[in-house]
């Protein structure tokens, strides 16, 4: 008989980085044989897919539609890990009292009956959070692992008045898949977790999408940004940045690509056409499609102020890009050590909280950022081929699935 996983993500699968490991996770498990069902959180009439899943197989709570428009279960936008998503979304910690109840309440009833029906012999949660945070008082004796991906700790400073019920909750779970060994000290610390409640399992990236194979030969002096419109990304010192670039360096573009919603991705992207043809905006793109961004760019650029592990550096990095990025705890404990001396750093600015930095701080971080982006410019091209692919395979897919399937195995033993 199959062994059973379970796997449950509060919101959109595809879209944001939990979502892409609960496809990948989907895909690995499904090619080593076992039976799974996915629980998911979408807009009403959306028909999001999990990668590696049957539409059968994919069971959907419903909210508010992105139009507004469709019948749903709850009627509010579904609450995001970050405060800006690439898509319409409630935020945690402006949720009413109501709105809070009638969301645990609709989350038990989902839980409660795909538990039945399934009877997973195991339940991989996303997100130390709310709909996590139910899981044994449902589960029963079944096995939970929780994948961590650091959002969970911003939303405990953000939400003080949810950060107990997380812990206690989320506490009792059997293990917490970390991305490095700085997010394995935070969690313990925050969830009061034991030393062996904790296992690190980094973050995977698909080599087969992303690869030097049919690269441009000349990537002339081009710079490319990936992720969600907002300030905490670093986009707008980025453009800071860009507009003290194009000073010196004449012929530079800068490629954005990613979505974003509300008054903040608004004000950026009024912004970005003030450069006119010097910043090349390809909105909201898919994996396959970032992937051929990336071959026809020279630097990668990620100055963001909070992150988990920043896969989309490797990612870029197998494209041929040269990776600029902010000195980060999860690159400085999770990348660094396995590639020395490829990732270009800038020291992170002041921060005011866990991904705001101190406005008056910005203009020098922008400056470094700009000098850092003229020195990866003029850096030779990474290798390419199978020492690359060599390099990087910690950072596969193949690689995670195996670190958790032990974690799977071990606990259903």
């Amino acid at each position: 008989m199959q062994a059973r996983v379970l796997h449950t993500l509060s919101q959109r699968p595809s879209l944001t980085g939990s979502g892409v490991t609960l496809d990948a996770l989907a895909r690995e498990a499904g090619a080593a044989g076992w039976s799974q069902r996915a629980l998911i959180g979408v807009p009403a009439g959306d028909s999001s897919a999990v990668d590696g899943l049957d539409d059968e197989e994919v069971c959907r709570l419903e909210f508010k539609s992105d139009s507004g428009t469709a019948e749903a279960a709850l009627d509010f936008h579904v609450p995001g890990m970050s405060d800006v998503m690439p898509y319409p979304s409630t935020r945690f910690s402006q949720m009413t009292p109501g709105q809070l109840a009638s969301y645990r309440s609709a989350w038990r009833s989902a839980l409660s009956r795909i538990l039945s029906e399934f009877k997973p012999d195991i339940i991989h949660a996303h997100h130390a959070w709310l709909l996590s945070s139910m899981l044994k008082d449902l589960a029963g004796d079944t096995p939970v692992v929780v994948h961590g991906h650091g959002t969970a700790l911003r939303q405990l400073s953000q939400c003080p008045h949810l950060a107990e019920e997380n812990r206690e909750g989320c506490g009792r779970h059997d293990l917490f898949a970390v991305l490095h060994e700085e997010h394995a000290r935070l969690y313990r610390e925050e969830y009061r977790l034991a030393e062996e409640q904790v296992a690190v399992v980094g973050a995977g990236y698909r080599e087969e999408l992303f690869h030097c194979e049919g690269a441009a030969e000349d990537r002339g002096s081009s710079l490319l940004f990936a992720g969600k419109l907002s300030e905490s990304k670093g986009l707008r010192s980025l453009l800071d940045a860009f507009e003290l670039l194009r000073e010196d360096q004449l012929g530079v573009k800068l490629h954005i690509a990613g979505g974003g919603a509300g008054e903040e991705s608004e004000r950026l992207l009024e912004r970005m056409k003030t450069f006119g043809e010097d910043v090349v905006y390809h909105g909201r793109v898919s994996q396959p499609e970032l992937a051929g961004i990336m071959r026809g760019c020279g630097v990668f650029v990620l100055p963001s102020f909070f992150e988990g592990l920043p896969l989309v550096l490797i990612e870029a990095l197998a494209c041929g890009c040269r990776p600029v990025c902010t000195d980060l705890p999860g690159v400085r404990s999770g990348i660094l050590p396995h590639l020395p001396g490829v990732i270009h750093t800038v020291a992170m600015p002041a921060m005011e909280t866990i991904d705001k930095p101190v406005e008056a701080d910005l203009p020098e971080f922008s400056r470094n950022l700009a000098e850092r982006l003229r020195h990866a410019l003029l850096d030779p091209p990474p290798s390419s081929g199978e020492d690359l692919r060599e390099l990087l395979f910690p950072f596969t897919w193949r690689a995670v699935y195996r670190r958790i399937e032990a974690a799977w195995q071990k606990l259903t033993g």
